[in-house]
């Protein structure tokens, strides 16, 4: 009963360890095409940057910080600026992380 057990938790770790990875991938894949399409390419040229940009690795930290986490500091500092409150600083902070 026990090894079935711990049969089974090993095999949900890795189902959800997988699911991450795929995330990941997924959402690697739809920023590298939203940029391509941005950039308007075109056959080979675009194969070349998809190949690229999937290939590359996680951006490094600036400052010991993500990419993430600095566009987070700014547009929270631009809310900041703007005085936005409420639903419009809501509306601004999700707006500003996308672009």
């Amino acid at each position: 009963m026990k090894a079935l057990l711990a049969t089974v938790c090993c095999s949900l770790g890795l189902l959800v360890a997988g699911a991450v990875h795929a995330t990941e991938q997924q959402n690697k894949m739809k920023t590298c095409n939203a940029d391509a399409g941005k950039k308007e390419l075109k056959g080979d040229e675009r194969k070349a940057f998809m190949s690229t940009c999937l290939s590359a690795k996680a951006e490094a930290p600036v400052d010991g910080k993500t990419a993430q986490q600095n566009k987070m500091k700014t547009c929270n500092a631009d809310a900041g600026k703007k005085e936005l409150k409420g639903d419009e600083r809501k509306k601004f902070m999700s707006e500003c992380l996308k672009g």
